[in-house]
């Protein structure tokens, strides 16, 4: 049986469905992470394109370069103004996704963490996942 999973935004008018589990589960610490979530760190779920069932609802769009100068191009809802997911110019086959719009504590953990050389040190992270002081090759 295929797993489906399905990621909103804070009110629910904006929502996107996969079938399977993500390629890669990673958090990352970098500043426009954390001016993104408004928290310490994000958590990032990268699904294929052909893993996307549907994305239901308005949204719009925001772009910023990356640290790799690549272009990001995130989709928010223009009510509650969540981010819920976001492209990345470099890998269009991939959508990318806020692992907390599944809101689900069972959701798989993350198997890395990037840009720790700008994480707050104060910030207990398990020392099990590898780390990585900018993203890795």
């Amino acid at each position: 049986m295929t797993v489906q999973r399905q990621a909103a935004c804070h009110c629910g008018q904006l929502r996107v469905r996969f079938e399977g589990e993500p390629d890669l589960v990673s958090s990352c610490h970098c500043l426009a992470c954390q001016r993104r979530t408004g928290t310490l760190f994000a958590s990032n779920a990268f699904f294929r394109r052909d893993q996307v069932v549907g994305i239901d609802g308005e949204h719009r769009t925001w772009q910023r370069a990356g640290e790799s100068g690549q272009v990001l191009t995130f989709h928010f809802c223009p009510t509650c103004g969540s981010t819920v997911f976001w492209e990345r110019e470099h890998a269009p086959d991939v959508l990318t996704v806020a692992v907390g719009a599944f809101a689900d504590p069972a959701f798989p953990p993350p198997v890395r963490t990037v840009w720790t050389e700008a994480m707050h040190g104060w910030l207990p992270f398990p020392e099990t996942i590898p780390r990585h002081p900018k993203n890795p090759p």
